[in-house]
């Protein structure tokens, strides 16, 4: 190393974590998600009835909106069909659009 440069150690900007004394490491657990399954694939369902508003319901928070498939684990053919359940539901007075205030 030259002289006129300083050793890393003393860099003036080190990014580094700040010390931590000699306390050794502890080893983070991983975590590990369970993978979410579409439960219309798994009870092999060819048409999703919009007139069973009790399945619909489940589908659907209180305040009117349809859960997102990343949430319930829905497959997305299923979560179209179910789109369209519900939408037909609605229609007919089944399901509410939204939450009464």
């Amino acid at each position: 190393m030259a002289a006129d440069t300083p050793p890393p150690s003393a860099a003036p900007h080190s990014r580094g974590p700040a010390p931590r004394g000699d306390r050794p490491r502890k080893p983070r657990r991983q975590y590990v998600r369970k993978r979410k399954v579409c439960q219309f694939c798994v009870d092999k369902v060819d048409y999703i009835d919009y007139k069973n508003a009790d399945l619909l319901r489940s589908f659907i928070l209180d305040r009117g909106k349809i859960i997102p498939r990343r949430i319930t684990g829905t497959c997305s053919r299923h979560q179209r069909w179910l789109k369209t359940a519900i939408a037909r539901a609605r229609n007919i007075a089944l399901l509410p659009f939204a939450a009464g205030s």
